[in-house]
């Protein structure tokens, strides 16, 4: 019988549990090791989960107090100096790295390829050294084992880490030498009884040069000469270019069939009559539909004829790390939308019943299939997935329907003429804290303590005092504090046809940060005003403009969990079509700044460079297609977060937002280096001046620092002044005095003359 693995499981718990153990730990509420003691049992429980749904190949190494990428780094000794001499880190020294604090800043934090997963981004260095510390992988491995359970420790490997992290400009000049920590930490596990090992190396689906791939060989044939350990080279998120891996002496090759089925019979001619395995990624890691289990099963067949049924694995396309817990428990949910639903419990099943129909007779196989087929069945033939009011909307729609009336100067004319407003103009993202008695009053609202008038009252009065806030410390243009908002997309999304929503599924953004993505099944519309409500109500207490705050198409499609019955670029142009008639909306209602949030725009984009034009393309469009019916003396604002824009500046541009914010501080502003280049980025800018990731309070004199920074890049007449982000997950101890000093920047540079750009 084929043998079933998982590449990875969820590790906040079914119920939060980390994220609650973690922040009452760094509140200083709770000991280190009580915080170790919920995370030993949140992994006996994931690998006890694992067992009882009958998997063969379960993974150890892969649980994290914050980030994975952030372990390895801990795990090399790659440690900056201003964290202390790595021989003395600990596990304030990891916080530390992952948030901040006494005046240290943390590591950069990007994406994690094209997920909505955050990692932290690891800091080389001229003459870097390296120091194994092999307690991560070595102690879950024996920590499993008294349990009973055997385990394969998972390791993210030495090119992927190099070339994920930051600092020197030919990292791969350091991977002889780290490959030399690699074969220590493989002989420890070896000592304490691994006979298997997963090696991660998922920037093997980005484009590779040559020189890049030979190294890699090198490199891996280097660790396995090494180790009398089993190696599983893990791939995913795409598809690998596989002549350059055929001949490598690994046991086991991972792909990710989900993503690009088009592997398969590449990799079964490359590896028939070789003896060695091929991991089958065939169920998705990353999205929670019910496989289709006959289509599944295709893939498995062919492998299974042309290897041999031991030497196939049937596993996840990736880490489940991605998805929710349980669908089961979402009772929430209409039941006929519940049951196309897969979540990690349902996907471990679904890997058992795949490996057993496998093995089966015809027979057995109908009877073991019967229940997945059904909810196949019924997804494609449900009136819930089609509107076709929304199809002929789309349908119907023409180039010109994407553009603005005016060029950008001719608008920044307008608007300036409309709302004044000062040099290097200060304001903030969005959101403001969410305070415990804003979640206090959602949940009595949710339970009925509250009434609808109890709670909208109470929501006024917390605008209120942020409007008040913003005044009193001198913002230009203030924004409502989004106290009614749990989630940026998760509120639109219940405001939007096409929706469905979880209690439970929660999964893990970075750290302690958690996010409970909508379930996008069907066609999207907008059944009324979503916004207009609050942001009306905002304004009526202020004489400044207040922001409209909008989360933009693409965000809300990267942000959820999409139906995969249809091009995501379809989906994506009927949510800009919903948040159009928003901005309509609002415009009518006399807002003078409407932002619409994409902050996922980047992450979205492909992987291969060969996909990324037609992305481009759609997603652009999308935004353009949003805000396009706007006057010319409307602002429009967008945000970005985490993001490396060099590759698509062309498309930056191309959003024509009057005005674009981003996150910049923790790069110190070398991120405008992309917008200072070919003669400089047309509209206006706002780089984020702090971080609002990390607890750290910068003073008026960094920001200052960060400004003159950004007015060399940019100048000064097209600068703003904001925040990296919003501010929901900060406390107002550390909002207010941060704030001040930011404003008290501005006004400092204000009073000096400007220098050119």
């Amino acid at each position: 019988m084929a043998r079933t693995a998982v590449l990875g499981l969820p590790r906040v718990g079914p119920d939060r549990e980390l994220k609650f153990a973690l922040e009452s730990h760094w509140a200083g509420e709770s000991s280190q090791e009580e915080l170790l003691e919920v995370a030993a049992r949140l992994r006996a429980e994931a690998w006890q989960r694992a067992r009882a749904a009958g998997i063969d190949v379960i993974p150890s190494g892969d649980f994290s107090l914050y980030d994975h990428v952030l372990d390895t780094a801990f795990g090399l000794g790659v440690i900056p100096e201003r964290f202390g001499p790595a021989q003395d880190a600990d596990l304030g020294t990891y916080f530390a790295m992952a948030r901040g604090g006494d005046g240290v800043r943390p590591l950069e934090m990007t994406k994690w390829l094209d997920t909505n997963y955050h990692y932290l981004v690891p800091e080389l260095s001229p003459g870097q050294a390296f120091h194994l510390r092999a307690d991560h992988w070595v102690d879950q491995l024996l920590e499993a084992r008294r349990l009973g359970i055997a385990t394969r420790p998972v390791v993210l490997g030495p090119l992927s880490f190099l070339l994920l992290s930051k600092g020197l400009d030919r990292p791969l000049d350091l991977l002889d030498e780290l490959c030399s920590v690699y074969v220590q930490l493989l002989h420890r596990l070896a000592h304490a009884g691994a006979t298997a090992v997963q090696i991660d190396e998922p920037v093997l689906v980005q484009d590779r040069t040559p020189e890049e791939l030979e190294h890699f060989a090198r490199t891996w044939r280097g660790l396995a000469r090494a180790t009398s350990l089993e190696l599983t080279l893990s791939t995913y998120f795409g598809a690998v270019d596989l002549e350059p891996l055929a001949d490598l002496p690994f046991a086991e090759l991972h792909l990710d069939l989900v993503r690009a089925p088009e592997q398969l019979e590449p990799a079964l001619a490359a590896l028939r009559g070789t003896g060695r395995r091929l991991s089958l990624g065939i169920v998705d890691g990353r999205n929670v539909w019910v496989t289709d289990h006959d289509r599944a099963l295709d893939l498995v067949d062919r492998a299974i004829a042309a290897l041999g049924t031991e030497h196939v694995t049937i596993a996840p396309s990736c880490s489940l790390l991605h998805l929710p817990y349980e669908a089961a428990r979402e009772t929430g949910i209409d039941p006929e939308v519940r049951s196309w639903l897969a979540f990690t419990a349902e996907r471990l099943t679904e890997l058992r019943t795949l490996a057993d129909a496998a093995d089966a007779t015809p027979e057995r196989r109908d009877e073991l299939l019967a229940r997945p087929r059904e909810a196949v069945q019924s997804r494609r033939a449900s009136a819930r997935t089609n509107d076709r009011r929304v199809r002929d909307r789309v349908a119907a729609l023409t180039p010109s329907d994407y553009d603005r009336a005016s060029p950008a100067p001719e608008r920044r004319r307008l608007q300036h003429e409309r709302t004044p407003l000062p040099e290097l103009p200060t304001t903030t993202i969005g959101s403001f804290p969410q305070t415990p008695e804003i979640r206090r009053a959602r949940r009595d609202r949710r339970a009925g303590v509250l009434s609808e008038e109890e709670y909208e009252a109470f929501i006024e009065r917390q605008i209120a005092d942020v409007i008040a806030f913003q005044e009193r410390i001198g913002l230009d243009v203030l924004v409502h504090g989004e106290p009614e908002r749990s989630d940026m997309v998760e509120y639109f999304g219940q405001q939007l046809e096409g929706f469905a929503f979880s209690e439970h599924g929660w999964v893990q953004s970075y750290g302690s940060r958690c996010v409970k993505p909508p379930i996008l099944y069907g066609d999207v519309s907008r059944p009324g005003p979503m916004t207009v409500r609050w942001w009306r109500y905002a304004q009526s207490l202020t004489s400044k403009p207040v922001k409209g705050m909008l989360t933009g198409p693409v965000t809300i499609l990267q942000w959820s969990f999409v139906r995969d019955d249809q091009p995501r670029s379809e989906t994506c142009t009927q949510l800009a079509l919903a948040i159009q008639d928003e901005v309509r909306d609002l415009e009518a209602a006399g807002c003078f700044a409407i932002q619409v949030d994409e902050a996922a725009l980047r992450e979205g984009l492909p992987l291969r460079r060969a996909d990324q034009a037609a992305y481009h393309r759609w997603a652009v469009d999308c935004f353009r297609l949003t805000t396009a019916p706007v006057r010319d003396d409307t602002q429009v604002h967008t945000h970005m977060c985490y993001s490396e824009f060099n590759e698509m500046m062309d498309d930056i541009i191309r959003l024509d937002a009057d005005v674009l914010s981003i996150e910049a501080s923790r790069s110190d502003m070398e991120v405008l280096d992309a917008f200072a280049e070919r003669g400089g980025y047309p509209n206006d800018i706002g780089p984020g001046v702090y971080d609002i990731h990390s607890p750290r309070v910068p003073d008026a004199d960094e920001i200052e620092r960060l400004l003159e920074l950004a007015e060399a890049r940019i100048g000064r007449e097209r600068l703003w002044v904001n925040p990296d982000c919003g501010l929901k997950t900060r406390r107002w101890e550390e909002v207010e005095p941060a704030l001040r000093a930011m404003v008290e920047a501005a006004q400092r540079r204000r009073a000096r003359t400007a220098a050119p750009a």
